[in-house]
C-alpha cells in the first residue's frame, strides 16, 4: 500500500496535512463537550444544594446538618478558614453553590451546542477532503494501471488473464479506495482521541481508568484473534473473485454456444461451484466479524457499569463527584470508540493490502515489448522479411514455429495455409510485434521490428484478426476506429471495398446503427466485413488478414479480394486462410506444418510438388477444378 502512496500529488499531501490539523481540532471539540457536560451536571448539583441544602449533608455528613442549620453557609465558610488548604476547597465549593444560577446551565448548554456544531462542521470538511484524496489517488492509479495494461504484450495479458486484470482495475481498486478513505478519517482521530482522553483521565480520576484498560485489553485480544483467523481468507477471496468473473465472462461471451449445446445446466454448475467457494469464504469471515458487535456491546456496557460501580464507592468516600463519574464514562466511551476505529481499519486493511499487492504486481510488471531508446527510421515501404525466426511461448516446452524464413516485396500478396495450430497466427502477430521472436529477426520496411517505434510500425500495418471484434458504438465509429477525424467519403469507400455497404444501406439508421459490445447484433459475415472496412479506412502500407474471410460466402469472398487487389497495386497483403480458393491467386504461398515451412511457391507449383498442400486442396476442390 505504501508504494501506491508515492503517487499522491502535492495537493493531496497538503490536504492530508490539513486533515491532520482538523482532526486535532475535532478531538478538541469532543473533549470540550465532555467538560461542558461536567459543568452542566455541576451547575444542576449546585442549584439543587442551594435550594435543598439538606441534600448535601446526607450520608456520612448528616452530623453536620445541625451545624449548618445554626451557622448557615457563611458560618461554615468561617469555620473552614481555620482548616488551611482543605478549608479553601470547602470555601470554593460553597461559593459555587451560593453563586449558582439557572443561567449557568443555559450558558454551558450554549457552549456545548457551539462545540457540537463546530465538531460537525470540522468532521464534514474532513470527510470531503478525505473523499477527494482517496478518489484522486484511485483515479491516478486506475489511469496508470490502464496505461500499463495497454502497453502489455499478449504474453503479459496471458500471464494475468483478462478476468484477473478486470478485477484488479475494478474490485481491487474499490477496496483500496475505501480503505484509504476510512484511514484518513480514522487513523489520525483514533490515537489523538485515545491519548487526549487518557490524559484527562489521569488528571481527573485515575482510579477509574483501570476499568477502561481492562476493556481495551479484552477488545484487542478478541479482535486480534478474529483477524488472525480472517486474514488468510481475505487473501483467498480476491482469487475467488477472479475465478467468478472468469466463469461469468465465459458464460455471457459464449451465450450462443451455451444455448446451442443446451449447456445451461453445465454452466450453472460451473457458476455454482465458483459462487459457493466465494460464498463459503465470505460466510466464514462474516461469522468471525459478527462476533465483534456483541463483544463491543458487552465490553462498553460492562465498562460503564464498572465505572459507575467504582465511582459509587469513590463518591461515598468523597473522593470524586458524580459529575466526574459521568465524564469518566464519556471519556471511556471515547477511548473504546477510538480503539474500535483502529480495529475497523484492521478489518479493512488486510483485504486492501492484498488488493494493493495485486495492483502493484501489474504496475511493477515490465512489458517485454517496449520502444527502443533510439528507434530507427524505416528505409523501405511495404516489405516484410523473416530471417530464421523461431518463437516459443513463455514456459512452453517447445517452439511454436521454427526457423521460418521468407520475404515479401512491396505490392505482393503472400498467403499462409496450414493445419490448425501450425503457427499461422503467431507469424502474423510477430509482424505487428504483438509477440517478439524468440530467435531470428522480423523485418518490416527494411528494419528489425525491435528497432522501430511501435506506434510507427503498427500505423503501417492494417490488421484484421481471426475473430472479428466490434466495439460498442455505431457502425461509423467502428469503421473509423482510432481516427481523430471522420472522413465520410473515405468511410463509404472503405465500406464499398469490404462489400459492407449493401447491408449498411438496408438499415434505417445507416452508419448510425448502434453495434452492441462485440458486435453481437450483426452476423459473423457482416462483422468480418466491418472489420475489413476498418482496415481499409486506415489505408496502411501492409494489409494483414488472419482468416478474415472465413465467414464470407464464396461470392463475397472473391468480390472483396478483387476489390482489395484493385484498391492499390502497391499495397502488400498477407492472407491466412483455410480456403484454397481464397489464396490460390496469391503471388507466394507458404504451407505450414507443425511450425515449419513444408511448401513455398505459387499455387501451380505447390499443387504438384507439395503433398500437404495437394491434400488440403483436394479436400475442398475436385481434380478437374485444380487442373490435375
Amino acid at each position: 500500500m505504501l508504494k501506491l502512496y508515492k503517487r499522491l500529488s502535492v495537493k493531496d499531501v497538503i490536504f492530508v496535512i490539513l486533515i491532520l490539523g482538523l482532526t486535532v481540532l475535532s478531538v478538541f471539540f469532543t473533549m470540550q463537550l465532555v467538560d461542558c457536560i461536567t459543568d452542566i451536571i455541576s451547575s444542576i448539583t449546585y442549584l439543587n444544594y442551594q435550594n435543598h441544602p439538606e441534600e448535601m449533608f446526607k450520608g456520612q455528613y448528616e452530623a453536620m446538618l445541625p451545624m449548618f442549620e445554626s451557622l448557615g453557609w457563611d458560618g461554615i465558610k468561617n469555620m473552614a478558614l481555620a482548616m488551611g488548604d482543605d478549608g479553601k476547597v470547602i470555601i470554593e465549593y460553597i461559593n459555587n453553590i451560593q453563586n449558582a444560577t439557572v443561567g449557568d446551565i443555559w450558558v454551558n448548554g450554549g457552549i456545548m451546542l457551539a462545540y457540537a456544531v463546530g465538531s460537525m462542521i470540522v468532521q464534514g470538511v474532513i470527510a470531503v477532503l478525505a473523499s477527494f484524496v482517496a478518489a484522486n489517488l484511485t483515479t491516478m492509479i486506475r489511469k496508470e494501471l490502464y496505461k500499463k495494461i495497454e502497453d502489455f504484450s499478449l504474453s503479459e495479458i496471458d500471464k494475468f488473464s483478462t478476468a484477473s486484470l478486470v478485477t484488479r482495475t475494478t474490485n481491487d481498486l474499490q477496496h483500496i479506495q475505501m480503505a484509504n478513505l476510512m484511514t484518513m478519517r480514522m487513523i489520525f482521530q483514533a490515537p489523538v482521541t485515545a491519548i487526549w482522553a487518557l490524559i484527562k483521565f489521569s488528571n481527573s480520576a485515575a482510579s477509574l481508568s483501570y476499568a477502561t484498560i481492562i476493556g481495551i485489553v479484552i477488545i484487542v485480544i478478541v479482535v486480534g484473534s478474529i483477524m488472525i483467523l480472517a486474514i488468510p481468507k481475505f487473501k483467498v477471496m480476491q482469487k475467488l473473485t477472479d475465478n467468478l468473473n472468469q466463469v461469468t465472462r465465459d458464460n455471457l461471451t459464449g451465450i450462443r454456444i451455451v444455448r446451442a449445446y443446451n449447456a445451461e445446466k453445465y454452466e450453472e454448475n460451473r457458476f455454482d461451484v465458483s459462487n459457493t467457494n466465494i460464498t463459503k469464504a465470505q460466510m466464514f469471515t462474516g461469522k468471525l466479524m459478527s462476533l465483534m458487535s456483541p463483544v463491543i456491546t458487552i465490553v462498553m456496557n460492562g465498562l460503564s457499569l464498572g465505572i459507575y460501580l467504582i465511582g459509587a464507592y469513590l463518591i461515598n468516600d468523597n473522593v470524586i463527584s458524580y459529575a466526574e463519574v459521568v465524564s469518566s464514562v464519556m471519556l471511556s466511551s471515547q477511548i473504546i470508540m477510538s480503539f474500535m476505529m483502529i480495529l475497523m481499519l484492521f478489518i479493512m486493511w488486510p483485504r486492501a493490502i492484498v488488493a494493493a499487492g495485486r495492483v502493484n504486481e501489474v504496475l511493477e510488471t515490465k512489458p517485454t515489448i517496449v520502444n527502443p531508446e533510439n528507434p530507427k527510421q524505416f528505409i523501405e515501404q511495404g516489405t516484410i522479411e523473416f530471417k530464421n525466426v523461431s518463437f516459443r511461448y513463455p514456459n512452453a516446452l517447445g517452439d511454436v514455429i521454427s526457423n521460418i524464413s521468407f520475404s515479401v516485396k512491396k505490392g505482393e500478396t503472400l498467403a499462409i495455409i496450414g493445419a490448425t495450430s501450425s503457427g499461422k497466427t503467431t507469424i502474423l502477430n510477430m509482424i505487428s510485434r504483438l509477440y517478439d521472436a524468440t530467435n531470428g529477426e522480423v523485418l518490416v520496411d527494411g528494419i528489425n521490428v525491435k528497432d522501430a517505434n511501435i506506434q510507427d510500425l503498427r500505423s503501417r500495418i492494417g490488421f484484421v484478426p481471426q475473430k472479428g471484434f466490434l466495439f460498442n458504438g455505431t457502425i461509423a465509429s467502428n469503421i473509423t476506429f482510432g481516427s481523430d477525424e471522420v472522413d465520410v467519403e473515405k468511410m463509404r469507400f472503405a465500406s464499398d471495398v469490404a462489400c459492407a455497404s449493401e447491408f449498411i444501406d438496408e438499415k434505417e439508421e445507416k452508419y448510425d446503427f448502434v453495434i452492441s459490445q462485440g458486435g453481437k447484433n450483426v452476423s459473423g459475415g457482416q462483422r468480418q466485413r466491418l472489420c475489413i472496412a476498418r482496415c481499409v479506412y486506415l489505408s496502411p502500407e501492409i494489409y494483414v488478414f488472419d482468416d478474415s474471410f472465413s465467414a464470407l460466402d464464396y461470392k463475397t469472398d472473391k468480390l472483396v479480394r478483387e476489390n482489395l487487389n484493385s484498391l492499390d497495386k502497391d499495397k502488400t497483403k498477407i492472407i491466412v486462410a483455410q480456403r484454397i480458393g481464397t489464396i490460390m491467386d496469391a503471388d507466394k504461398i507458404i504451407v505450414l506444418e507443425e511450425g515449419k515451412i513444408v511448401g513455398f511457391g505459387k499455387h501451380d507449383e505447390l499443387i504438384h510438388n507439395c503433398a500437404i498442400y495437394q491434400e488440403i486442396a483436394l479436400s475442398q476442390l475436385s481434380k478437374e477444378e485444380l487442373g490435375l
